[in-house]
């Protein structure tokens, strides 16, 4: 009989709660042998270093210490890290990848929640609801009250994606709910073929940008990304478009966007900003057009178990010698695509 191999769960306290309730702890404990601690918050106390000696796999997640060289060496049988998250930038370096130790994410299943939070920020966009219940002159008087708001719609507009990345591909396939929509996306690194086959067509930043009703970005940040939506970028959106952030706050310039929607002219909501939290004084933080919540598109509550299924998915696989389907490689991390 083949021996089980020895597996240890390192991240925040927090994570590990809501990862791992009794159904996934006992599968968690088919798949490998796990001895005490089961569980650690980090690498550097005495007593998980005594346990490391035998730990081939490590389950990790939110509030995992970086795998320094240092670290590593206290684990001289580690083969694989599973992350129960998405990035593992700062998780990994160059001594995981010299050593050959796997690397899978659950980048992929933490897209399923973005998406379909950006799909329902879009509807709600074309409605302008969000912006209609901050207007407290408005919001009870009635739909042919309403003016100033452009056309309150869901049918035959545009939406413009920022981005085909894993969140961008999920909500172009979200937006074929949406009758009548026309999707653009731009993406420097796109395959034209790959967008056409998913149902959007891959035209110029400032093409996208002239033609949007809706701005949804899915950009990665990267020095290249920073403000890419500025001044220049905003003043080609039409009157009334809304502008969707759920990647990073740093693609778009703040100051800018305070601007045009302090005028009327532009509508945002923003699950991300620069800097995050915003400070007390951000002009955006105090306009009827702009809808802020605090970072919850990504997994949350219950949705972090699709994160845990994901990783023991992958373990499963692991343990039975098939291919991964979500590894992360050396050249993945090198290239910041998908790491």
């Amino acid at each position: 009989m083949q021996t089980k191999p020895h597996a240890l769960v390192v991240m925040s306290r927090q994570s590990f709660d809501a990862h791992f309730d009794a159904a996934r702890l006992a599968r968690l404990a088919d798949l490998v042998a796990l001895s005490d601690p089961v569980f650690a918050d980090g690498l550097d106390d005495p007593r998980v270093r005594a346990r490391l000696a035998d730990v081939e796999v490590l389950i990790t997640s939110w509030g995992t210490p970086r795998l320094t060289p240092e670290r590593l060496a206290s684990v001289p049988g580690l083969r694989a890290v599973l992350h129960c998250a998405g990035s593992v930038r700062g998780l990994v370096g160059e001594e995981v990848w010299r050593r050959e130790i796997r690397v899978t994410s659950a980048a992929e299943a933490n897209a399923v929640p973005v998406a379909q939070y950006t799909l329902a920020a879009i509807i709600l966009a074309g409605k302008k609801a969000p912006f209609l219940a901050a207007d407290e002159e408005r919001a009870y008087q009635g739909w042919g009250t309403v003016t100033g708001y452009g056309d309150l719609s869901n049918f035959g507009r545009t939406v413009g994606i920022v981005g085909f990345s894993r969140i961008g591909r999920k909500v172009v396939d979200l937006l074929r709910a949406l009758e009548g929509t026309t999707c653009l996306v731009a993406d420097p690194y796109a395959d034209p073929a790959e967008v056409e086959k998913a149902g959007a067509t891959l035209v110029g930043l400032d093409e996208l940008l002239l033609r949007a009703d809706v701005l949804s970005l899915h950009a990665p940040e990267t020095p290249e990304t920073r403000h890419m939506i500025g001044a220049k970028e905003l003043s080609l959106l039409s009157d009334h478009a809304t502008v969707v952030n759920t990647a990073r706050g740093s693609l778009v310039d703040s100051e800018a966007l305070a601007a045009e929607c302090a005028s009327g002219r532009l509508f945002a909501i923003l699950d991300v900003t620069d800097p995050e939290p915003l400070p007390a004084t951000s002009p955006l933080r105090n306009l009827a057009g702009v809808m802020i919540t605090p970072h919850i598109a990504g997994s949350l509550g219950t949705e972090i178990h699709r994160l845990t299924d994901h990783a023991l998915d992958e373990l499963a696989r692991w343990t039975a010698r098939q291919p991964l389907h979500h590894e992360i490689t050396a050249e993945d991390w090198a290239s910041g695509r998908h790491a």
